[in-house]
Order: C-alpha cells, then sequence, then structure tokens
C-alpha cells in the first residue's frame, strides 16, 4: 500500500481561490486570507446571524449575544490564537519562516476568516434548530418524502448539520442564479480551516479512528466532490479519498478551540447577566480558572490589584484576562502537537488538555444546567420544533403535491426561484429539491421563521408594506 502523501505547511496555506481561480498577488498589507474574511462580512447568510439565536432565543435585552457577535468575537480570538500558534510553531522551525516569511500572520487570517465563517450554516432557533430539521426528517410526516433516499441521503437530512450547511454555502452558487459556482470564492485554506469534520454523514466504520474531527460530518452527498477537490489542493491527508473521508487541516483545530473558548467563557457571563447563574459561585468559578494557568500571579500578589465595586466590571474583567490566558496556553499545545497532526497522528480538542480544565468543564456544567435548560430557552426551543418542522412539511407537501392543487401553487409562489426545481434547476432529485427546501428554512432567522410559519397557518396575516 503507497504510503499517504506528506501534509506540508505550503500546500496547506494555499492561496488559490475555489474552485479554479489561480492564486492572486496580494494587495500591500492585504493578504488573499484577509480578502476571505471581508468576503464572508459582506455575504448575506452572514448579515442573516444577526437575527439568530446564539443561546437566548430572540433576546429581548440588547447585552446578550446573538449568533453575529459570537462569530465577530470568535474570529477575535481566532486570529490571536493563530498568530500566536504559528509564532511558536517557527520556534521549533527557523527553516519554516525563511521559506513562509508571512506564515504567523497569514494563520491569523485563514483562522480569523474560518471563524467568522463557523456558524454561517446555522439554522434558526440555535443548535435546537438542528435537531427540529432532524426530527422531522426522523419522523412519520416525512417518511413518503426520503423512503427512495439513500442510505447517506437520508442520513444527510435525519443528522442535519449546520457545519455541512455552512460548507454548503460557501462553495454553492445556485444555478438559478448565476451560471458560476463558486459559492462566494473563497481561498481553498480559509475552506480547509473551516472545515472541523472532513468527513460526510455516513462513512465505513473500519476506517474511524474515534478521534475530535469525527464525531460529526462536514458536508453533505451534493458537496462530497467539492470537498475532495478541497481536500487534495491542500494536500490533506485521506482516511478514504474515495469517500471524502480525510484528516483536518491543521488550523481547524485552532477554529475548533476558538469557538471551544468563547462559547464556554461567555455565554457563561450571559447567564450571569442575566442571572441565571449565581454570580458569586460563577466569579469565584472564573477566579479559580484564572489561577490554575500556568503563568498566573500568586494570590499572594493581589490578583490585578484593583478593588472591584460591581460585580459586573470584575466579571467583564476576568473574561477579557481569562481569554487572554486561554488562548496563550492553547498555542503551546498547539505548538507542542503540530508534527503529529501533519503526521496525522494528533486528533482531539486542544481545549481538554489546558491545565484548568475542570474549570472550564465545571463552568460548562452550570451553562447547561441553568441557562441552556433555563425555562424560557426551552419554551421557545420547543415552539422552534413546531415552526420548523412545519415550514419544512407544508413546503414538502407543496412540492411534491402530484396534483398541485390551489394551496400549493400558493405556497411554491412563496419559494425564491433559486429553491425551486425550475428553470437551470429543473430536474433536480428528489435529494436535491428537499435539500434547496432545506436550505431556504435553515437559511432564515428566527423571526422571519416564526413570522412566515404564522401567515401560512392563518395564525397573523402579514403586515402591510
Amino acid at each position: 500500500m503507497p504510503s499517504a502523501p506528506e501534509t506540508t505547511w505550503p500546500s496547506l496555506l494555499s492561496q488559490r481561490r475555489y474552485p479554479d481561480r489561480p492564486a492572486e498577488m496580494p494587495a500591500p498589507g492585504r493578504s488573499p486570507y484577509l480578502a476571505d474574511y471581508d468576503r464572508v462580512v459582506f455575504s448575506s447568510a452572514f448579515r442573516r446571524l444577526q437575527r439568530k439565536t446564539q443561546v437566548m432565543p430572540l433576546p429581548e435585552t440588547d447585552f446578550v449575544h446573538t449568533r453575529l457577535t459570537h462569530s465577530l468575537e470568535t474570529a477575535c480570538v481566532g486570529r490571536s490564537l493563530g498568530r500566536l500558534s504559528a509564532r511558536r510553531v517557527l520556534e521549533a522551525d527557523p527553516n519554516l519562516a525563511q521559506e513562509m516569511p508571512d506564515f504567523a500572520q497569514d494563520c491569523g487570517d485563514i483562522v480569523a476568516a474560518a471563524c467568522l465563517a463557523h456558524d454561517i450554516g446555522n439554522p434558526p432557533f440555535g443548535h435546537s434548530g438542528e435537531d427540529a430539521v432532524s426530527a422531522y426528517f426522523a419522523s412519520r410526516a416525512a417518511e413518503r418524502f426520503i423512503t427512495g433516499l439513500s442510505a447517506a441521503e437520508q442520513a444527510d437530512l435525519q443528522h442535519f448539520e449546520g457545519n455541512a450547511a455552512g460548507f454548503r454555502i460557501l462553495t454553492h452558487t445556485y444555478p438559478a442564479l448565476s451560471s458560476g459556482s463558486g459559492g462566494l470564492g473563497l481561498t481553498y485554506a480559509t475552506l480547509g480551516a473551516f472545515t472541523k469534520y472532513p468527513r460526510p454523514s455516513v462513512i465505513d466504520e473500519s476506517k474511524k479512528q474515534r478521534g475530535a474531527s469525527e464525531k460529526k460530518y462536514g458536508h453533505f452527498q451534493t458537496e462530497n466532490a467539492r470537498f475532495k477537490r478541497v481536500a487534495e489542493e491542500l494536500g490533506l491527508r485521506p482516511k478514504d479519498a474515495a469517500a471524502g473521508f480525510y484528516h483536518r487541516h491543521p488550523l481547524a483545530f485552532l477554529v475548533e478551540a476558538a469557538d471551544d473558548i468563547c462559547y464556554r467563557i461567555i455565554d457563561f457571563e450571559d447567564g450571569l447577566k442575566l442571572g441565571l447563574i449565581d454570580n458569586e459561585r460563577g466569579l469565584q468559578l472564573m477566579r479559580d480558572l484564572r489561577a490554575a494557568a500556568p503563568n498566573a500571579r500568586p494570590k499572594a500578589s493581589g490578583g490585578s490589584g484593583l478593588q472591584w465595586r460591581d460585580w459586573q466590571e470584575e466579571l467583564g474583567y476576568l473574561r477579557a484576562t481569562l481569554i487572554g490566558q486561554l488562548v496563550d496556553e492553547t498555542a503551546t499545545r498547539f505548538a507542542e502537537h503540530a508534527p503529529a497532526i501533519l503526521a496525522g497522528t494528533y486528533d482531539a480538542s486542544l481545549v481538554k488538555e489546558l491545565t484548568g480544565y475542570q474549570f472550564l468543564e465545571e463552568i460548562q456544567r452550570l451553562s447547561v444546567d441553568k441557562l441552556y435548560r433555563s425555562r424560557p430557552v426551552l419554551e421557545i426551543e420547543a415552539a422552534g420544533f413546531e415552526v420548523l418542522g412545519g415550514l419544512l412539511d407544508a413546503f414538502l407537501c407543496a412540492i411534491f403535491d402530484s396534483k398541485s392543487n390551489h394551496r400549493s401553487r400558493k405556497l411554491l409562489d412563496l419559494l425564491p426561484n433559486q429553491f425551486r426545481a425550475i428553470g437551470p434547476q429543473a430536474g433536480a432529485s428528489a435529494y436535491e429539491q428537499i435539500l434547496l427546501l432545506t436550505d431556504y428554512v435553515a437559511g432564515m432567522t428566527d423571526q422571519n421563521a416564526l413570522s412566515l410559519y404564522k401567515t401560512i397557518k392563518g395564525i397573523e396575516l402579514p403586515k402591510g408594506f
């Protein structure tokens, strides 16, 4: 059996743009990866994140994070983490600095762009939105629509994954809108770093290695060839290339870590500010985590030397210093494991190796118990199941209505052309038609989904122009 191809940093940081544009001459002070960041910012899918749930659905207070603010903060953490990690890799490999003089800046820009896009495919109502879509396609109501699909196609729908929807957004252009098919036209490097789970929904169990990159999937069946193209361009090591199953891009470990750090610390901060988590207990946990850092100041020094008169001010200080501390230690861990990551022998969560991980776990447990399972969250997430399932069922009945009755025609007229099997998209398979509708529903904001559901159910008439 031939040995796996060598994975190298020059190939992993490919500046070529998907699908077939060559590397561009960078403008002074503006790397191709920084251009990727800007392309994500200006995309409509990213803009819709401002009205999508992070933790608290349909928040009434301005300081609670949405998917948009979470993505922006994760990108900031990712940029710092990417640059610091790369500098520490260079310390261990001085020759790399000669070969790639912009290595640290480029890694920071790639990780920032991938972090910015990491939630771009998530449906309304937070992670429960993924569960709602999955639950609908696993229900009796959906049986008649998915019976003829392959096992892999059914798995895409019954285990709906926001990461796969995100890869589709970044790489797909609807034929109804354009003859092109490059999505946002990002660099291969950013697409590789974005893909935390470089596998399809169904893989050969004998090829699994039970690593962190295998716990979910990263692309739908429609994107199998696209991801394979990305993997080959970057030189990712295959686990089962024919099935689109590969080892991670090394920088995907940093994208995952930046997300882990942000949602654990900042979601927890939201829970404290909302009064769902006891502030003294929460602050003490954060103090303990800060003290656990390898480079933490001795307790006798008095920490910051500040006397806090308002607990929320101390909370802000702890959040800021903790993120810096966690970034620093994560960068060290990444540099230590970089040779094994390149060789395909390391596949674990970097955050789990941090010295204060037990405190991060307690923070996560409190967030689950007090915030994610709080009554307001559960009530609106339960409503989200009805809304998303109801929208999917109503439109699928219309799409596959063999008699094309009046109600079906009215509903289909509400679907934008890019989500219908008409014109350049005529002849789409049943699976592709279902996925087009799922693109539409998953792309909605919380409020848009709720409003459309009320309208088609006759609960509330739309307001005038």
